[in-house]
């Protein structure tokens, strides 16, 4: 695709959604995962060593394939390799360790919520810290009504005031960590290859994570899938979980490099609330998910994306034909 096709709303749309569809379908794989590698929800150590095999596998995917289809070997020039070791610490590295850390001391209902901020943070990072465009009042409203589905789709009566540094603390670090690296992809894929900074960032990070995760005692043996009958079905959770991560990231950051962060960025509401629906396929939560509630939830998402962009896509077009 060429850049021009990349910008049209549509296109965008379904790249953005199919990258959410896929982040929403982690959760599921890789509370799978947890379960055939024996690895307990109080074990943050083994869970960011898994996290660590998962994104070093999927920065090779990226770096084979994108091999593959451009017929030259990717690797970042000489001078961005600090780029990389930057997008590596900030999207991959602090992302997940303080993710894993935080939800293990708060509530998944809080955690969701938190984490469906990244795309408010996102677009207030591009707007007010980079100034890379305007934070108008419109941006503004569809985040508030995108996380406004966001909340109700994980609220279920009251979710307390009381926060702990190394719980809901650590989330917000983590989607801070993960607004920031946002901001950096569109700052550097000018100038360098989204696919190339995508590959070697994950396997950086993944090197890293893996590091940590060992130094915290983690420990990941296929030999504890529960026998050689359960290895094929482990090794393939295992390889989806790299596949989701290695595409998503990939097109979410070309995405980025065509676009403004504000007009991508909004369609990541639509993640939690994908991952609620694909949690009743995958995890038989159905008579959690399909609720009046979550179809209303469903509903704001999709407000507050069609707010930022076919709004704001047709105040871009009347001004072209004004300056025609």
């Amino acid at each position: 695709m060429t850049g021009k096709t990349l910008q049209k709303p549509w296109v965008v749309c379904l790249l953005a959604v199919f990258c959410c569809a896929l982040w929403g379908s982690a959760f599921s794989f890789v509370k799978i995962g947890y379960s055939l590698y024996r690895i307990p929800e109080d074990a943050p150590g083994s869970q960011i060593l898994f996290a660590g095999m998962r994104f070093l596998l999927a920065g090779l995917l990226v770096v084979l394939f994108g091999s593959l289809l451009q017929k030259k070997w990717l690797r970042p020039r000489r001078q961005a390799w600090g780029r990389v070791f930057k997008l590596a610490l900030l999207q991959t590295v602090l992302q997940y360790f303080f993710f894993y850390i935080g939800l293990a001391h708060t509530s998944g209902v809080k955690g969701s919520i938190i984490v469906g901020t990244n795309s408010l943070l996102s677009i207030l990072a591009a707007t007010l810290l980079f100034r890379q465009e305007k934070l108008s009042g419109r941006k503004l409203l569809g985040c508030l009504v995108g996380l406004a589905g966001v909340t109700l789709a994980n609220v279920s009566g009251g979710i307390g005031l009381d926060m702990a540094w190394n719980g809901e603390g650590f989330v917000l670090l983590s989607v801070v960590s993960y607004a920031l690296s946002s901001v950096l992809i569109k700052i550097y894929s000018a100038t360098e290859d989204p696919v190339t900074l995508s590959g070697w960032q994950f396997m950086a990070g993944g090197l890293l994570l893996m590091a940590l995760g060992g130094l915290m005692g983690g420990r990941v043996s296929l030999a504890e899938t529960g026998g050689m009958g359960q290895l094929p079905e482990a090794v393939g959770v295992l390889l989806y979980l790299a596949f989701l991560s290695a595409a998503a990231y990939t097109l979410w950051g070309i995405l980025l490099k065509y676009n403004p962060v504000s007009r991508v960025a909004i369609y990541g509401f639509s993640n939690p609330v994908i991952g609620v629906f694909l949690s009743a396929l995958l995890l038989g939560e159905a008579g959690q998910a399909f609720t009046l509630k979550n179809l209303a939830a469903l509903g704001l998402v999709c407000a507050g994306i069609l707010i930022v962009n076919v709004t704001g896509h047709k105040r871009q077009t009347e001004q072209r034909r004004e300056t025609a």
